[in-house]
């Protein structure tokens, strides 16, 4: 069977649901992570440190929906501090199934040989960055880092960065509206919700939502709520004014107002 394909589109934001743990994944009915999101993503990184990965395979249920396989460095958020060469491992052995593997922008030079045969296969790859502090100066660093991803091969450039306040807010989404490549920005914190609706409808391509019990950013929303956000949000006004499509999406969703944010 053919394997399903991702369209990487700024007019077309897609939902990946994550999965923070092996009870989530092992839940779903496909039916329901279908109806949730656009793709899936697998976090090999916190099935390993959970031992799920011993003898079986167990996103097999899901046989049919398009697959982003992640194996998270440890200071990138990654479970068990995993070394880059079991990363690599984790991420060759799926590559059969693979619509798309994350690989973070900080390891590309040392999981060169991975990219190698991701050009051979023609899988796509997600060059993300992540921020959890929120460090100053980390807005300056996203348009260089975006455009050598792109130069390297990379289908997507995504980073997740803290927000502290509302112009670290209005900084992230300029930045997502300047992109001139295929792109994926999101906050993380208590302006994360927003963060990732706003973004969403300035381009980002792929926007994160988790599927069962556990989020796998600080700040997430539910996959499910954040696709019917971004799909009454988009269509009902007008490009160029986001803000306004946002408040009406967060109200229609039943989430709090804007000074308060849902629960991630």
């Amino acid at each position: 069977m053919s394997l399903p394909q991702v369209t990487l589109d700024s007019a077309r934001p897609l939902v990946a649901g994550s999965f923070g743990n092996a009870e989530s994944l092992a839940a779903a009915s496909i039916h329901g992570v279908r109806q949730a999101c656009d793709l899936v993503e697998i976090r090999l990184d916190l099935l390993e440190s959970e031992g799920a990965l011993t003898s079986s395979r167990p996103w097999a249920h899901l046989e049919g929906l398009p697959l982003l396989f992640t194996a998270r460095r440890g200071d990138e958020g990654g479970a068990a501090n995993l070394p880059a060469e079991r990363r690599m491992d984790l991420l060759a052995a799926v590559l059969g199934e693979a619509a798309l593997i994350d690989v973070e922008w900080a390891s590309a030079e040392e999981m060169a040989p991975l990219l190698s045969k991701l050009r051979e296969a023609g899988i796509p790859w997600v060059a993300s960055w992540h921020d959890f502090e929120g460090r100053p100066g980390s807005f300056d660093l996203i348009p260089a880092m975006a455009a050598q991803a792109a130069a390297a091969g990379a289908a997507c450039f995504k980073a997740a960065l803290r927000l502290h306040d509302l112009a670290g807010l209005a900084r992230l989404a300029e930045l997502q509206k300047a992109a001139t490549s295929p792109t994926a920005l999101m906050g993380m914190g208590p302006l994360a919700p927003a963060s990732r609706l706003l973004c969403a409808q300035h381009g980002s391509v792929l926007n994160y939502g988790y599927i069962g019990n556990a989020p796998t950013a600080p700040g997430q929303w539910s996959a499910t709520l954040l696709k019917e956000a971004i799909r009454q949000s988009l269509p009902a006004h007008p490009a160029g004014h986001p803000e306004t499509a946002s408040h009406s999406a967060w109200s229609k969703s039943g989430c709090p107002g804007s000074t308060q944010a849902p629960d991630p």
